[in-house]
């Protein structure tokens, strides 16, 4: 089942948990690494793949984000955001399904190339940008509509205290590779 599919807006709905010790060892082991990097996942990612690695759009517009997105962004419920989801391709496989919610009040002034990311990596832009800073991250297990689960992160970053919330979620494919 392509990924898209298997996820819906109401999976990013979900409860997201801080990334504490007591949660952080009912995380299987396999993916603890995944879920607390802090560093570019995007490198990363570059790194396993040995460069054979591309962003591929799924979708992208301007749609609500949902209660939990909006909360983690101070935001009201009913605004409107830029809502941008792709896949991170490793050696021809989705590895990872990202979603990007931008407020609007964030795509001002030089972060307006947010806008136009077109297939480069959301996160090639954010850790080369000198004013970023990262909220902790915070971890969750989503369930596909097969009743599959999935491990998936997000955090806020601040592009010149401008918020955007990045959530990633970890497909099966990438732990193959590991």
């Amino acid at each position: 089942m392509p990924i898209k599919a298997a996820l819906t807006e109401q999976s990013f709905d979900t409860r997201w948990l801080s990334l504490r010790r007591p949660f952080q060892q009912a995380v299987p082991k396999a993916w603890r690494s995944w879920l607390t990097d802090s560093g570019s996942l995007t490198q990363r990612l570059v790194k396993l793949s040995h460069g054979d690695f591309r962003v591929e759009v799924v979708r992208q517009g301007w749609f609500r984000p949902t209660r939990s997105e909006a909360n983690a962004l101070n935001m009201c419920h009913r605004q409107f955001a830029l809502v941008r989801e792709v896949q991170l391709i490793g050696n021809g496989q989705a590895w990872v399904y990202a979603r990007s919610i931008i407020p609007a009040k964030t795509l001002t002034g030089s972060q307006r190339q947010l806008r136009m990311l077109g297939n480069r990596s959301l996160g090639s832009l954010l850790f080369t940008d000198k004013t970023m800073r990262r909220d902790p991250l915070q971890v969750s297990q989503l369930r596909l509509l097969d009743k599959q689960q999935v491990w998936a992160r997000r955090s806020v970053f601040y592009l010149s205290d401008k918020p955007l919330l990045v959530s990633e979620v970890f497909l099966p494919q990438l732990l193959k590779v590991n």
